[in-house]
């Protein structure tokens, strides 16, 4: 969907020239965001300015959707892609309604389509339209002028949109929402996306790919699954922080690490069979219960169960916590670190258990991509 080729943009001072971007060239596929990533004054910023000519280029091509843009009017050029800036840029005397629809007003759509596509893009955003569309900039919070920020941006349905630290300005906690949100939307809308920032865990969260820039050059475009195991050189590798491994957490999914062998007991077994079966498993302090719709409902200890005669259903503690399937590796060493425990159990969208997911596991998982990139960097080159 964009291509860069050999972009290069030299400003002229007073001092003499400066390369702001070094012939970068990179691809970012259909519905993909891109993340470009580097610390102040090493090109990305530029290099995003180029592609919709707020910043004219050197020397380079740049291609969307396969078409050269140097022999496309700026003008169609800027109205095919959103564009939204950290400063959010809305107009303060339109109005939300018409702050949105300023692009669509401009290619000449009738009113009725308009309004409607405000209102449809205010659902998207989940703000009520009948609340904000007729409010002004000046009467929303800065977390709702952003939201509308990125409804301007999609209004006309570009197929393209570029981002220039679009929630840096948003305290964290709403920061972390509207990211949220704006990761639900890319997954119904599947936009190809330039976002620009400067915080890796961002980076992380939001791309399908990072491009780490310095001074002025792109050094790796990579998964960032593949940036945080194998960074390609010192540098990246100090701006990913000592903390990368953990940064992963991020990244990988329940899912990818639960085991389905679980041992768990009924409130209608006895806690000699609890014991019994923690003896088979392998289980030095507790068993999970389970209701008859396999729904966890507490755990049995080791501890209860070799001193006490009688029936689980009477003698069972609450859960320390459960995991969804989907959440993030992320979550779940918060649950357990909080609840001072090794495990927890997982389940499914309907309630119920389908595995279990231990620190020794996640340990292992995490560590064999590690292993897996540091036998690839070191493997001896190999030649017909």
């Amino acid at each position: 969907m964009i291509r860069l080729e050999n972009l290069t943009k030299i400003f002229e001072t007073q001092k003499g020239s400066v390369i702001a971007a070094d012939h970068i060239t990179m691809e970012v596929p259909s519905g993909e965001i891109c993340i470009l990533l580097g610390p102040s004054g090493c090109g990305k910023t530029t290099t995003l300015k180029m592609i919709n000519r707020i910043v004219p280029p050197t020397s380079g091509k740049v291609f969307i959707e396969g078409e050269d843009t140097s022999g496309m009017q700026t003008e169609d050029l800027r109205r095919n892609i959103g564009y939204v800036i950290q400063q959010i840029g809305l107009f303060p005397n339109m109005t939300i309604e018409e702050n949105i629809t300023a692009v669509p007003r401009l290619l000449g759509w009738d009113a009725k389509r308009y309004r409607e596509r405000a209102r449809e893009l205010m659902d998207v955003i989940a703000m009520d339209p009948n609340i904000y569309l007729n409010r002004y900039p000046s009467e929303l919070s800065g977390g709702q002028q952003q939201r509308i920020g990125v409804a301007r941006a999609l209004a006309a349905d570009p197929p393209v949109m570029l981002m220039d630290e679009p929630f840096g300005a948003i305290d964290p906690i709403n920061r972390a929402v509207i990211q949220d949100e704006f990761l639900k939307m890319q997954q119904a809308l599947k936009k190809t996306i330039l976002f620009v920032s400067h915080d890796i865990d961002e980076a992380i969260k939001m791309g399908d790919r990072i491009a780490i820039f310095r001074a002025g050059r792109l050094v790796q475009l990579s998964e960032p699954d593949d940036l945080l195991a194998a960074p390609k050189d010192e540098f990246v590798e100090s701006f990913l922080g000592d903390d990368r491994a953990l940064k992963r957490l991020n990244l990988v999914r329940v899912g990818d690490v639960v085991s389905s062998d679980i041992g768990t007991v009924n409130p209608g077994d006895t806690l000699a069979t609890a014991l019994k079966r923690m003896d088979e498993y392998g289980y030095q302090l507790s068993i999970l219960m389970v209701n008859e719709q396999n729904e966890p409902v507490g755990m049995v200890p080791r501890s209860v169960a070799s001193l006490t005669r009688g029936y689980c259903r009477d003698h069972f503690q609450p859960l320390p916590g459960t995991i969804h399937m989907g959440d993030s590796l992320r979550k779940a060493t918060s649950i357990m670190f909080a609840e001072d425990t090794t495990w927890l159990p997982c389940i499914d969208d309907n309630g119920k258990v389908c595995g279990q997911i231990t620190q020794r596991a996640m340990t292992r998982h995490l560590g064999a991509r590690f292993r897996a990139a540091a036998r690839t960097a070191t493997a001896p080159a190999t030649g017909a």
